[in-house]
């Protein structure tokens, strides 16, 4: 045989022994430990640790789109290193529950998150959940969740107050004790200064209600209503009052209901207003609500109906603005076309609220 065939068996056999023809040894998966395997919060915003292992570097993140869950570190070049979970504050009123991803190379590890919902004694109308809240139980002014107006001048209405954010010169008009929302009217100086507050948020149709009491101080005038998110005209955008209180022209013990809109508003007589008898309302606390669903309006004093007004489904902005959000608004005006004939000596007047609370349909 030629000597060339012999070598070239011979390489061929060799590269064979070696392992050529051989399948390639796969990596090693990579590993992850986590502990504990799931996470259960309380309603209070609060925050607890994961401990992983993993056999390289790793990351850690919440689901997509989750805004209520953090952690950190959300990468770690160790392969043993703990993770800080946090949450906020659960302000949805009912559990919410999410998943945390450990990642190393390909592997991944899904921890459970579950938040419990707040364990409140709520009264819920029927067929509605509990979306937001305010108590008035934390701190001693109002919280981040509201904002103020300020200034004078009317205000449309003749109101002879200057409204401020919260204090004028040391002394709280808007705060917080024994939990209740205290707002005052009250003179310094010349002047007679009170609070106009309101959510920032807002809401398109729901049942939106307060625990109020009111004051009898001749010129006061607490009121609990809504205004358009995007207001740029008033009657046009709308106006809901769901509860306007005015001894000098409306009569002690005597609460007003009312929807404003370009072909129903007080100016040209066409106003839909209702004025209902709530015994001791400077005195007792009293619970306001309304009822707003596409359909229309239903008003409500201690869950009793006095006043409605309903969408007549002509799709016409002058009789139905209200398919926008609202947001709520608290004040005590002094004097003006509602507030009537002022009498300052009786200052300050102070308008309390107990809580205040919106609810959705499921």
């Amino acid at each position: 045989m030629d000597a060339r065939y012999i070598l070239s068996f011979l390489l061929v056999a060799a590269a064979c022994s070696c392992g050529g023809s051989k399948e390639p040894v796969p990596a090693e998966e990579e590993t992850v430990t986590v502990n504990p395997t799931s996470l259960t919060f309380g309603a209070d915003k609060a925050e607890l640790t994961l401990d992983v292992t993993a056999s390289d570097a790793f990351q850690a993140f919440p689901a997509d789109g989750c805004t209520w869950v953090t952690v950190d570190p959300s990468y770690s070049a160790e392969k043993s290193a703990k993770v800080t979970v946090k949450v906020t504050k659960n302000d949805n009123y009912k559990e919410r529950s999410t998943e945390i991803t450990v990642k190393c190379g390909t592997t991944r590890v899904k921890v459970p998150v579950t938040q419990t919902a707040p364990d409140v004694d709520i009264d819920i109308p029927e067929g509605y959940q509990l979306v937001w809240r305010d108590e008035f139980n934390e701190g001693s002014i109002p919280s981040s969740e509201w904002w103020y107006e300020t200034g004078a001048g009317g205000w449309g209405n003749n109101e002879l107050q200057n409204y401020v954010a919260q204090s004028k010169d040391g002394t709280d008009l808007a705060y917080i004790s024994n939990g209740t929302l205290k707002i005052e009217a009250r003179k310094i100086g010349s002047t007679v200064y009170s609070i106009r507050m309101n959510t920032n948020k807002a809401w398109t149709y729901g049942w939106f209600e307060a625990r109020i009491k009111v004051t009898d101080v001749p010129g006061s005038w607490p009121a609990f209503w809504m205004m358009p998110k995007n207001f740029k005209a008033w009657p046009a955008d709308g106006e809901v009052d769901i509860m306007e209180y005015a001894i000098s022209t409306q009569g002690k013990n005597k609460s007003s209901s009312s929807i404003h809109c370009t072909a129903y508003n007080h100016t040209i007589g066409t106003g839909k207003t209702h004025v209902q008898s709530v015994s001791n309302a400077a005195t007792e606390f009293h619970t306001y609500a309304c009822e707003w669903t596409a359909d229309g309006f239903t008003f409500y004093i201690d869950g009793k109906a006095h006043h409605s007004f309903a969408n007549d489904k002509k799709g016409n902005y002058d009789t139905w603005p209200f398919y926008n959000p609202f947001y709520l608004k608290l004040n005590l005006a002094w004097g003006g076309n509602m507030g009537g004939t002022v009498d300052e000596s009786q200052l300050p007047a102070i308008y309390e609220i107990d809580y205040v609370r919106v609810f959705q349909k499921n």
